[in-house]
C-alpha cells in the first residue's frame, strides 16, 4: 500500500529526477540492467517493470515477471520506483509497464492525453479501496467511533509524542496518494497526519495496536493480505461523489473506489514484444493478489519463489494470459 487517489494516493508529488528514485521492493534502480532471473532474452528481449512500494504491487510483479521470464523468455528487469517516477520512465524507455495504477488522473492527463507517451491497458481485476481504519478492539468497545462525526470525541486517546496535543492519524509511505491532511483540516478534526514511513511499519503498528489494545487510527487499503490477519474496521467518511476530490486542498469526502489498471509506454505497445500481450491479458482477483502478497510478506518467500508457487497452482489462469 500502501504511492498504496493513493495504494488511491494523491500524495507527495515526486519532483526528483528519474535517477534519484527511492527504493522499496528489492529490484534494479532506473538505469541498471540487472535481470530478475536467468532466462534468455529470446524474442521478448528486455522487459522493464516498475515496482511501486507496497507488497500487493510486488505480488503483481512477481507473477507477471515469472511468466514473462519462464514462459516467454524475457529478460525481466524490476525497478523500484515511486508511482510518478515510474510514469516519467515511459518517455525515456526505461520503464515498459506499471502493473498496478491507482487512479492518478493528473498523470493520465499528462502522459496519456497530452504527451502520448503512455497507454492504458485496462483493468487488472483488482478492486482498490482506501480509507481510515481502526483496530477491531476499539470498534468493539466504542462502536460509534466508525462515524467520522464522532472522532473528535475520542481524539485525545490517539495523542502521541509526534502528534502533540492532537490525535495521531498514521499514514504509510509519504509517496502514497493521500488526501488525509486536507480531510483532517476540512472536516475540522483534531488530528495530525504522521507518516509511518512504509507499508511494513504501518502494518506493524496496526498489529501492535490490536495485540496490546493501543489506540490507533490510520490510512489503509484493500487489496491487502494483512486484513485476513487483523480485520481492521473502516471509518465512514462523508460519501464520495463525482468531483468532490477535484481540488486537493478542498477535499472533504471519502476516497473513491478504484478499478486498478495497467499502464504501459507507447513505444512498448508498438514493440511487438510478447510481454505486451501478457500485460494486456493479465487479470486476477484481490484474493489472488493477497495470496501472493502473503507468501512474500508473511511467509518470507522471495518474490520469484512466490510467483512460481502461484503460477504452478493456477495453470488455467496463466494459460488465459498467454492466449
Amino acid at each position: 500500500m500502501a504511492e498504496r487517489t493513493a495504494m488511491w494516493r494523491q500524495g507527495a508529488a515526486a519532483t526528483a529526477v528519474l535517477g534519484l528514485t527511492l527504493t522499496a521492493c528489492g529490484g534494479a534502480k532506473v538505469g541498471e540492467e540487472s535481470a530478475a532471473g536467468s532466462g534468455s532474452s529470446g524474442k521478448c528481449g528486455t522487459f522493464n517493470v516498475a515496482v511501486n512500494p507496497w507488497v500487493g504491487y510486488e505480488a503483481d510483479a512477481a507473477v507477471v515477471g515469472y511468466v514473462a521470464e519462464h514462459k516467454l523468455g524475457c529478460k525481466v528487469v524490476k525497478k523500484d520506483l515511486k508511482a510518478e517516477i515510474g510514469w516519467q520512465g515511459f518517455d525515456t524507455g526505461e520503464v515498459d509497464a506499471i502493473l498496478e495504477n491507482w487512479g492518478h488522473d493528473n498523470l493520465r492527463k499528462k502522459y496519456i492525453t497530452e504527451q502520448k507517451t503512455a497507454v492504458d491497458l485496462g483493468p487488472t481485476g483488482n478492486k482498490g479501496i482506501i480509507g481510515w481504519y481502526l483496530p477491531p478492539w476499539i470498534v468493539k468497545k466504542y462502536p460509534d467511533i466508525t462515524d467520522w462525526k464522532n472522532l473528535n470525541k475520542y481524539a485525545s486517546h490517539f495523542k502521541t509524542s509526534e502528534s502533540g496535543d492532537k490525535g495521531q492519524l498514521l499514514d504509510g509511505d509519504a509517496s502514497y496518494q493521500t488526501n488525509d491532511a486536507a480531510l483532517v483540516k476540512n472536516l475540522k478534526l483534531n488530528f495530525k497526519v504522521v507518516y509511518a514511513g512504509s507499508e511494513t511499519a504501518l502494518i506493524q503498528s496496526f498489529r501492535d495496536a490490536e495485540k496490546h489494545k493501543k489506540w490507533m487510527i490510520g490510512y489503509f487499503y484493500e487489496p491487502q493480505w494483512f486484513l485476513s490477519e487483523v480485520p481492521l474496521k473502516k471509518v465512514s467518511l462523508p460519501k464520495h461523489t463525482a468531483g468532490c476530490d477535484a481540488e486537493p486542498a478542498k477535499v472533504a469526502c471519502d476516497y473513491q473506489a478504484f478499478d486498478l489498471d495497467k499502464i504501459v509506454s507507447s513505444s512498448f505497445a508498438k514493440s511487438g514484444s510478447p510481454a505486451y500481450d501478457l500485460v494486456k491479458k493479465f487479470h486476477w482477483t484481490n484474493d489472488d493478489q493477497n495470496t501472493v502478497a502473503k507468501y512474500i510478506a508473511l511467509d518470507k518467500m522471495t518474490p520469484e519463489a512466490a510467483g512460481e508457487k502461484w503460477v504452478k497452482a493456477n495453470p488455467d489462469k496463466v494459460a488465459a494470459w498467454l492466449g
